[in-house]
């Protein structure tokens, strides 16, 4: 039998383990006090990676101390690093007992690091014919790769991997894996501490090697490289660059007095492993357990409904658990499958949906006295409006709550959303009703009924539980009032829907496809050949072979076709700018006209999408089935396809409303900054003023387009945290002058650069950053060691508070606005959100009183430290208001 050994770095997994769930730190804590987070983060990765690797052998290593032959060496390795969280440390030794009970050696040896003993046995198990797999969250260890080695680098939380074979390497790194130990030996190594040679950075290294092969190398080579300023740092830092060799080489010679013949893996002992799972309230994993025996699951007790004992619900006077089972995502469409209903243990379940329109049934889901806890209460209110019934009051909203208590995990699916919150009862529907096209509604009674009741069980269960936490969070008022007032509105105007003209659509499509044609033979013409212009391949071979275009870059496949090369391209031969626009009007084409000929409903020929509340990070909602958000507006055959919606009725128009820079404001209002808040308190054009003072220019007069152009690129690119190089490539200048930008920018605005340093130092101490309603983003990368993961996650600090700010007022002008409507007695009817824009349709006659209501109600949404400004238009079509 082939030999696989897994070798796991111990340390490394524990310490990734812990801060990918970190944000969870109160919530894994054992009935003791203990914390679990990283313990638990250990145990998913094993389950992952010993079902991917299915090892016959396994260790994992640990280092044993602080003090190694490395800081013998260089006293300050790994100096500098943050102290060790308790909340860490007191987790170590119950992951040695999980190890236990898991059946898997671990080992450690004073003075050396677990890399060392790890590369050590990757090397025997090398010498001996066996296949490993190295689990790590170092990529220091893809020096170890070989034909018979991968090195599985964490990426996401511990679950997700990297796997670097020494072909990986190459493409990812520019490097083989022995050079990895002689481009530390130049770079050094800022995580652990070592210095290498003064200046040389990651790319000057790669230089060096691709012409040397090594540091040995570079070195006996020194003396024929011409004078420079690296000449003379590679020479004064030599020793320097030697000793960082040295630290950065994993040890393949450790004195370890264990053998591979030692690490056999017979699998777990099932009863030690659900002891420690006992004590440690890991309820999901013993659950698995529990599935790996074959232990039926607790029955549940539920009383079927029929007409008969309808009466028995007049007994829920007081509040009740409701979930409409509704098995395809479109909830506009779904049939619907069943039903279940009850309170404090009582569940009356049924696949009669007509028995909700009973009068006991619908009078009880529609009371405004009676609370109502549910799983998606916009699903739920659209659902029961297809069948004529509103529902009323709603307490609970188990998916709602949870989305804000962490952004990160979520899902549609009652039970694995259950699950991420301790709740071990409720299988997830892919288990009970299959997936994909196996996926059916169970015909067993029994199984269907059990299922739904066990829903209105944990909705119940975790009802104290998820609400006790979003207090402690302070984000009560939030979800009481934006979540929970939004789902409402939304549900509202995903049921009114919007009117689209089919034959306006249907003409766009055939004037569409004859363009497509006449771009078709242009191309043909210009290649001096016909063939398929939507296959990469084909493309690329006339491109690059036929045409000889310069290649720009190259995928596993062949060349890439990619429309950020095809843009490089363009000014070298116009078959590249017509080949674009082809593929822009070609997307359109089958997007939006034939997309959304497919979405309008035959009943009312209108569009209903479904707007997502809980999917995005920063609290912006998205639209799915169709998607109406991204219809694109920069090419005109983009904006034709806003003709085809119009109003519902005769004699009325579409009316729409949009805040100005909003981002911005945000931004002024947030960080301070007393220059952008006199910008916009005088009502001056914010780019323009930007422009003035990082080009030092005297007047605005003297501000072209091109430089307005510039100064927006920099406004918006700080919002998102942009870097030199970012900004250098979205507005085409050099690096350095992107620098100097920048650089003024903050000189300019100092409360925005006193703001951005601050909130990334506040989301490294708590793991987490804030919009004004207190919507919180989590960010398990912001301590990462990885250099890119970090700085992603500190972009998203800087970020989130302000876009997911702007999310909030929107939110709340959407809720205000809904309000005000109905006051007022208006047929207005608001339909749809796209970003900062807000689109009603509404009779001819109430336009001049929109135009002043909507943007009063924008305006006056939150109050800020500068005005937010709203400008409005109105038209035929929503293609008119513009």
């Amino acid at each position: 039998m082939a030999k696989k050994l897994l070798l796991i770095d111990g340390n490394s997994v524990a310490f990734r383990a812990f801060f990918a769930l970190h944000n969870q730190l109160e919530r894994f804590v054992n009935p003791d006090g203990l914390h679990t987070n990283a313990i638990y983060g250990f145990n998913t990765m094993l389950d992952h990676m010993i079902k991917a690797v299915e090892p016959t052998d396994m260790l994992v290593a640990f280092d044993a101390g602080k003090t190694t032959f490395r800081t013998a060496m260089y006293d300050n390795y790994k100096g500098g690093r943050a102290k060790t969280p308790s909340e860490f440390s007191e987790q170590m030794p119950y992951i040695k007992q999980l190890l236990d009970a898991y059946g898997i050696k671990h080992y450690e040896l004073k003075d050396y690091e677990a890399d060392d003993i790890i590369g050590t046995l990757a090397g025997q198990a090398d010498q001996a014919g066996y296949t490993t797999t190295v689990v790590t969250g170092d990529r220091d260890l893809t020096q170890l790769t070989t034909e018979h080695t991968t090195v599985a680098v964490t990426v996401k939380g511990v679950s997700e991997v990297e796997r670097y074979t020494p072909a990986h390497v190459e493409e990812k790194l520019g490097i083989t894996p022995a050079q990895i130990i002689d481009m530390k030996g130049l770079t050094g190594d800022t995580s652990d501490n070592y210095p290498g040679v003064t200046k040389v950075g990651e790319k000057t290294a790669l230089k060096l090697l691709k012409q040397y092969g090594t540091m040995e190398g570079i070195y006996e080579n020194i003396d024929a490289m011409k004078q420079s300023k690296m000449k003379e740092h590679l020479i004064e830092d030599r020793e320097q660059a030697a000793q960082a060799k040295v630290l950065a080489t994993i040890k393949r010679d450790a004195p370890i007095d264990v053998q591979l013949t030692d690490l056999t893996y017979a699998g777990p002992d099932l009863d030690q492993l659900a002891a420690f799972y006992q004590t440690m309230d890991f309820q999901s994993f013993l659950k698995k357990l529990h599935l790996q025996s074959d232990e039926p699951a607790t029955p549940i007790d539920y009383t079927v409904l029929t007409k008969d004992n309808l009466a028995e619900l007049q007994q829920l006077t007081d509040h009740v658990d409701f979930y409409l089972e509704m098995p395809t995502p479109n909830y506009h469409t779904s049939a619907f499958a069943g039903f279940a209903i009850g309170a404090d243990g009582h569940w009356y379940i049924s696949r009669n949906v007509e028995l909700l329109m009973q009068p006991t049934v619908a009078d009880l889901l529609s009371s405004t006295t009676i609370a109502k806890d549910v799983f998606d209460m916009k699903r739920t209110t659209v659902g029961l409006n297809r069948l004529g019934i509103q529902l009323g009051k709603v307490d609970f909203d188990l998916l709602l709550v949870s989305y804000l208590l962490d952004t990160n995990d979520n899902s549609n699916d009652l039970g694995s959303l259950a699950e991420q919150h301790g709740y071990t009862d409720l299988p997830s529907d892919e288990t009970v009703y299959g997936k994909g096209v196996k996926r059916a509604i169970p015909e067993d009674d029994d199984v269907f009924f059990s299922h739904l009741a066990r829903k209105l069980a944990a909705i119940a269960d975790l009802k104290p539980q998820l609400l006790k936490e979003l207090a402690a969070n302070e984000q009560d008022q939030l979800y009481d009032d934006i979540e929970k007032p939004m789902a409402n509105v939304l549900a509202q105007m995903e049921i009114a829907g919007i009117t689209v003209d089919s034959s306006r659509l249907k003409a766009m499509g055939s004037q569409f496809t004859e363009r497509l044609s006449e771009i078709e033979q242009t191309i043909y013409q210009e290649a001096g050949e016909e063939f398929n212009i939507n296959s990469p391949k084909q493309l690329g071979h006339i491109l690059f072979e036929e045409m000889k275009l310069p290649v720009i870059k190259k995928t596993k496949t062949g060349y890439s076709t990619a429309v950020d090369v095809l843009e490089k391209l363009a000014p070298e031969a116009p078959i590249v700018a017509n080949i674009l626009q082809y593929r822009q009007i070609s997307k359109i084409q089958s997007t939006y006209v034939v997309g959304l000929l497919d979405a309008i409903h035959s009943t009312d020929q209108k569009v209903h999408t479904r707007y997502l509340q809980t999917l995005t990070q920063t609290g912006r909602l998205s639209s799915v089935d169709p998607n109406l958000q991204n219809i694109p507006v920069r090419l005109e055959e983009g904006r034709k396809i806003r003709q085809a919606f119009v109003p519902s009725h005769e004699g009325w128009q579409i009316f729409s409303s949009d805040y100005s820079q909003i981002e911005l404001r945000v931004l002024a209002h947030i960080t301070n900054d007393e220059n952008m808040q006199a910008a916009f308190k005088a009502g001056d054009d914010i780019h323009a003023a930007t422009a003035m003072r990082i080009f030092h220019l005297n007047s605005a007069e003297e501000v072209t387009p091109n430089i307005r152009r510039q100064a927006k690129a920099v406004n918006f690119g700080i919002v998102y945290g942009i870097s030199d190089y970012g900004l250098s490539q979205n507005i085409g200048i050099t690096r350095k002058q992107a620098r100097s930008f920048i650089d003024a920018y903050f000189k300019e605005y100092p409360g925005v650069k006193k703001y951005m340093d601050e909130i990334v130092q506040t989301a490294k101490e708590q793991g987490y950053v804030e919009t004004i309603s207190h919507r919180r983003r989590y960010l398990p990368d912001i301590n990462s060691k990885s250099f890119n993961q970090r700085s992603f996650a500190e972009r998203t600090a800087m970020n989130t508070p302000i876009q997911g700010s702007a999310a909030d007022i929107i939110k709340i002008a959407m809720i205000k606005m809904q309000d005000k409507l109905q006051a007022a007695g208006l047929k207005a009817t608001m339909l749809l959100q796209v970003h900062d824009e807000l689109i009603f349709e509404a009779p001819k006659e109430e336009i001049p009183v929109l135009e002043k209501l909507v943007p009063s109600v924008m305006d006056s949404a939150v109050q800020l430290a500068v005005p937010l400004k709203v400008e409005s238009h109105y038209g035929d079509t929503w293609y008119d208001t513009k």
